[in-house]
């Protein structure tokens, strides 16, 4: 091996400072144009909910009034945002979810269709109150015909907290919203560090971060910016749904009503004298219906109202002729879908048709 002579290594140690320097002045404003150029232009709408809410205290996170904070200040406060995509926000409403409408549902989607089709925009997230963030998630996956991520995503403490989680749950929307992997898998939910599928996931506890689950489990995780997959949905949405939101103005009024023991019949044809055009019965165990409610369900389906068995149990699926004999009724099962989000696909599904064979086909497929 050569020998560099003494003088020679002096004279190339003393230059390389000068060479890195030159370097230096000469790489960032390189490094940030192509850094620039590669990310994901993100659009968060914003509507409200517990992730834009304030309490009177730090130490309060279970009492707090919801949306109060603006979408600019949302973004302002997490400057790490813009190291993940190229940001911007739009404040759509400024609500606490238990109060969404159907107008606002069918407002929201079109408005996300539209974004999603600019070639500027590469995923849209949502900020959103938990309460019905789950219905609004599996909403936009029926209608919403895009491959383009959209993220939900909310928090269960106000920003105002201690150990506050929207800040982080937000980092994680926006990360999963600039992932190609994350397009074609329908939308998504982050909360909690964890990647829902927003078809299955469900508010499952009101005072803890840790309230969002799925029984078939998380698709993945979000860790420091990155995101890890797991698994994929198979359910139809997206592009390979049958629905479209720039095809849908309203949406037709679906009635929820909630089983239990020693139940009044009047509950049922309420509903439907106010203007149901589908009943979703929350049935207890396999959507169970007691034996003095069979007559009045099977009169208001042969009056022309579908009647949709689901169940008030948190996991599991109702089975079709099980507990009732619903090929003889007429009746249409709600299969894995608890009785909040068999209501939002009834409503969908009821944009293009009333006939229960095509509304049980769509629950399968769905």
């Amino acid at each position: 091996m050569r020998r560099i002579r003494p003088a020679l290594a002096v004279l190339m140690l003393a230059t390389l400072p000068v060479a890195g320097a030159a370097q230096a002045r000469e790489m960032p404003q390189a490094t940030t144009a192509a850094a620039a150029a590669r990310k994901a232009n993100v659009v968060i709408l914003a509507t409200g909910g517990t992730i834009a809410g304030a309490g009177a205290d730090a130490s309060n996170s279970a009492t707090y009034q919801a949306a109060k904070v603006p979408v600019d200040k949302l973004i302002a406060a997490v400057p790490s945002l813009g190291e993940l995509a190229n940001v911007r926000g739009e404040q759509v409403f400024q609500i606490a979810s238990e109060s969404f409408t159907n107008a606002q549902l069918v407002q929201l989607g079109k408005r996300v269709s539209a974004l999603l089709k600019q070639d500027d925009v590469d995923g849209v997230v949502i900020t959103h109150g938990t309460d019905t963030l789950e219905e609004t998630s599996l909403f936009l996956d029926l209608v919403v015909r895009s491959d383009k991520p959209i993220v939900v995503v909310g928090s269960m403490r106000p920003s105002t907290a201690i150990s506050a989680d929207g800040a982080l749950n937000l980092v994680d929307a926006v990360a999963t919203a600039a992932s190609p992997a994350a397009r074609g898998k329908g939308v998504l939910v982050t909360m909690n560090d964890e990647i829902q599928a927003g078809r299955d996931v469900t508010k499952r506890v009101n005072i803890k971060p840790s309230a969002f689950f799925s029984q078939w489990g998380p698709l993945g995780m979000v860790v420091e910016g990155k995101t890890y997959w797991f698994r994929a949905p198979v359910k139809r949405h997206g592009t390979s749904s049958e629905f479209d939101i720039d095809a849908i103005e309203t949406l037709p009024e679906v009635a929820i009503v909630y089983g239990s023991g020693n139940m009044s019949p009047t509950a049922y044809t309420a509903a439907v004298q106010a203007g149901a055009k589908a009943i979703v019965h929350a049935g207890t165990g396999n959507g169970s219906v007691a034996g003095y409610l069979v007559d009045t369900l099977k009169d208001l389906r042969a009056k022309g109202t579908p009647i949709i068995r689901s169940s008030r149990v948190g996991d599991g699926f109702v089975l079709r002729n099980a507990e009732q004999p619903d090929d003889t009724y007429d009746w249409v099962v709600a299969h894995d879908l608890n009785p909040q989000k068999a209501k939002i696909l009834a409503a969908v599904a009821l944009t293009k048709t009333s006939d229960t064979k095509e509304l049980q086909r769509i629950f399968w497929e769905y």
